[in-house]
């Protein structure tokens, strides 16, 4: 997928689709715009849509950010914490198992800039998290109840939690180093019951119960959170 830069928005991936009809503009969960076109329609067409729409845009990326309410001394994924102090400009970076954010006079936490900024330094530590815990468990949960797949891999690209595909590639997203331990084993079960069943069928939950028990409640948990960072 292909990248622009936008100096009020920022990175713009952008993706083409022989499905799409049109140019669209979202936000995806990680906080940037996402844009999806034709086959064969060329690029300015996204650059044109963004100018002409950028109050709408605006509006857009205010309502994401309203999701994502950051706090000092918040904790981020499992081992990393969020600090607040005074500085000159705006800085955000990761020393250690902190994210400092330096705040400049009269900007506020829940500044859209702000909030852009530590969004990606906090979607840089759940990586990190994601790539050190999730494979170690992943290989866990399938050894113990007799499961097999090719691989794994990371993203941040969609609204999921995971999937897997029919090679027993299985895909699993970085945010869910925001879950609690038995909601993160759900989501690694359930991917891990797709290498037997593509589907949602009654062998597909059978499959499942029978390494989580308690998987309807963990379900339940689970479609209360968002993958959104």
């Amino acid at each position: 997928m292909a990248v622009i830069h936008d100096e009020e928005f920022g990175k713009i991936t952008i993706r083409r689709s022989a499905r799409a009809s049109q140019v669209k503009l979202r936000v995806g969960p990680d906080g940037t715009l996402r844009a999806s076109l034709p086959l064969y329609a060329p690029t300015f067409l996204i650059k044109r849509l963004i100018k002409t729409s950028r109050h709408e845009l605006r509006e857009l990326m205010d309502q994401s950010s309203a999701t994502t309410l950051y706090t000092p001394g918040m904790r981020i994924g499992k081992s990393h914490m969020l600090e607040v102090g005074p500085s000159a400009q705006l800085s955000v970076k990761r020393v250690g198992q902190r994210i400092i954010v330096g705040l400049p006079p009269a900007t506020r936490l829940d500044d859209i800039l702000v909030v852009r900024q530590i969004r990606e330094v906090v979607q840089a530590a759940l990586r990190i998290e994601a790539k050190s815990y999730l494979p170690k468990r992943l290989a866990y949960v399938a050894a113990q109840h007799g499961f097999t797949y090719s691989s794994v891999r990371f993203s941040h690209a969609s609204g999921r939690w995971g999937s897997c595909n029919s090679q027993g590639t299985i895909s699993l997203n970085i945010a869910l180093m925001k879950l609690p331990f038995e909601i993160i084993d759900y989501v690694l079960v359930h991917e891990l019951a797709h290498t037997k069943h593509l589907n949602h069928s009654d062998a597909f939950w059978r499959t499942v119960e029978m390494a989580d028990p308690r998987y309807k409640e963990h379900r339940r948990a689970l479609k209360q959170e968002s993958p959104t960072i």
